[in-house]
């Protein structure tokens, strides 16, 4: 049954808002290279900034930071920072800011968002469980009931809330959201209905297990979509069949918007100044195959 037809016959007496982990704080920065004034420097001086940006760089990657060569118009550098407080990822951002380097550089776009994973099932089981014990809503012992699921899972799932950025050589970032219009609003659909797309949604997903890895972040309050998605793969093909397939599920189809898509390529610290002068990245030890 399509969700007009199941929303007649679930029951709407469940709490609306699914239960939610929080992990990595996330930050995405697209930039433009300032050619023309990297090209005026002389060579003595793009040497020092080089040196500079260099160490740092190669510091933030174990710190959890990674740089990509931009496809399109939107910029010719992204940065990815993933850290574990919002302390540690503001400190990212001014470490960068730093930079001799970023004189050279143009923010075109960002994205501020949190590492987030979605409880729809779990909330479900628990919600009805509580229901049936006449347990009622934000009491005390509904809330004692919830965070001792919350805790268990925050410790299950501690390696997905806190992830390392992948060592893939593509990037697939793009923000989107849920409608809300008079027609389609998802968030007028009861949670059980939710869950449901929600699972087929996954289904989709966990086919491309081993080529494609995915990391949803939320930005509800931080920034103007509802969700940011990283996809990381070897083959960026991939990411246009998986989100193509995806759009047939119901989730996507008819309750999803998406903002503008990025897609990057993985730049080492050590090859910033490759990228700078006008060369592509390449993986280590290709190094002398490709100019």
């Amino acid at each position: 049954m399509r969700s007009t037809d199941v929303t007649v016959t679930q029951t709407t007496t469940l709490p609306a808002v699914p239960l939610t982990l929080e992990g990595s704080a996330v930050l995405h920065q697209m930039m433009r290279l300032r050619r023309s004034a990297w090209r005026s420097l002389s060579e003595p001086e793009r040497v020092r900034l080089l040196q500079e940006a260099e160490g740092v760089l190669d510091s933030m990657q174990t710190e959890g930071s990674a740089l990509f060569s931009m496809y399109g118009h939107k910029g010719d550098i992204l940065f990815i920072h993933f850290r574990e407080t919002f302390d540690e990822l503001n400190s990212a951002q001014q470490e960068l800011a730093r930079l001799r380097l970023s004189e050279m550089l143009e923010p075109t776009t960002s994205y501020v968002s949190v590492v987030e994973l979605g409880l729809y099932e779990s909330s479900v089981k628990l919600y009805r469980q509580l229901a049936e014990e006449g347990v009622k809503p934000h009491s005390e012992q509904w809330n004692k009931a919830v965070e001792e699921l919350m805790e268990r899972q925050r410790e299950a799932m501690r390696p997905r809330l806190y992830p390392k950025i992948p060592d893939a050589r593509f990037v697939c970032f793009y923000p989107m959201d849920r409608r809300r219009g008079e027609d389609k609003n998802w968030y007028a659909l009861p949670i059980e209905e939710r869950q449901r797309q929600m699972d087929e949604h996954g289904t989709v997903g966990r086919r491309y297990a081993g080529k494609v890895q995915q990391i949803i972040s939320g930005s509800i309050g931080f920034d103007d979509l509802e969700w940011g998605v990283d996809l990381f793969g070897n083959d960026p093909v991939v990411f246009k069949k998986l989100i193509y397939e995806m759009r047939f599920d119901e989730v996507s189809g008819v309750y999803s918007n998406f903002g503008q898509f990025y897609l990057g390529l993985r730049c080492p610290a050590a090859q910033i100044g490759r990228l700078l002068d006008g060369h592509s990245p390449v993986p280590d030890g290709a190094k002398g195959k490709q100019k």
